[in-house]
């Protein structure tokens, strides 16, 4: 059964699924979908063109689908698109996408979104994040599936961030980083594989060993990077997750890579 407080104001229009609550004070817009089963608890404000899937639940004072921060917005009806299972939590910002941007800005599923956290618009984010308390996203991001991003940290618009990647506190990334790729420091270096995070995706030993050669080849090895890169390409077939990491590097346009500390390109 589904239940609204007296105190929320929801717009004719709207649409509120079977089993959903809205709490006190949340308000609701005309073009807002909101799926079955979802909680929002109090002080939220979902607005624009915006869906919420099934099962999440939102927070005081998070607000959702509100305009771009970007200057060229005019007031287009462009749309955020919110998974299933998702939690945010208070103070959540998330913005639609712009035109030219694509219009959509869209989350993924079951993503733990914590206090102050923030996506910005047309940005694309997998399934299973955990965005710990006041990671950003600028515009036009890009995030995989199961990827972590330590409190304080931001992530510069257009960056991509592959699956499976860990971000360090207080983080500036400023590259694409590759997937399953482990990142720290003021501004963003690639430190080494998320090995706890394949652990969990049950990497057995064997691919571990396998990857962790690969990377070593790819990124600590002495010569130029290009030469380097070219050197390892044969090693695709010989693993998923290599094949994946280079599939990630050849389709960088907008970023240059985040690599390990005193490396770069031309080394």
């Amino acid at each position: 059964m589904t239940s609204i407080d007296p105190t929320a104001r929801v717009e004719d229009g709207a649409v509120i699924g079977e089993g959903t609550t809205i709490g006190p004070y949340c308000v609701v817009g005309r073009d807002v979908v909101i799926g079955a089963n979802c909680k929002l608890i109090a002080h939220a404000h979902v607005m624009g063109h915006t869906t919420v899937g099934d099962g999440c639940t939102v927070y005081p004072f998070a607000s959702l689908g509100g305009a771009p921060q970007d200057l060229s917005y005019r007031g287009e009806p462009t749309r955020l698109q919110i998974g299933a299972g998702c939690t945010i939590r208070e103070g959540v910002t998330m913005n639609v996408g712009t035109v030219k941007g694509g219009g959509l800005t869209r989350v993924g599923e079951r993503g733990f979104f914590m206090n102050n956290s923030h996506v910005g618009h047309d940005c694309i984010v997998g399934n299973d994040v955990i965005f710990a308390t006041s990671a950003t996203l600028g515009g036009h991001c890009e995030i995989g599936d199961f990827v972590y991003i330590g409190g304080l940290s931001a992530v510069h618009q257009f960056a991509r961030v592959g699956p499976q990647v860990m971000i360090g506190g207080v983080c500036g990334v400023r590259g694409d980083i590759i997937p399953y790729g482990l990142v720290n420091g003021q501004y963003a270096r690639l430190e080494g594989l998320n090995i706890i995070g394949m652990k969990r995706r049950k990497f057995t030993r064997e691919r571990l060993a396998a990857v962790r050669s690969f990377y070593q080849k790819l990124f600590e090895a002495p010569g130029v990077f290009s030469e380097r890169l070219s050197t390892v390409q044969p090693l695709a077939a010989s693993d998923p997750a290599i094949a994946e990491i280079l599939q990630f590097i050849e389709a960088g346009k907008q970023r240059s890579l985040c690599l390990p500390s005193g490396r770069n390109a031309e080394d």
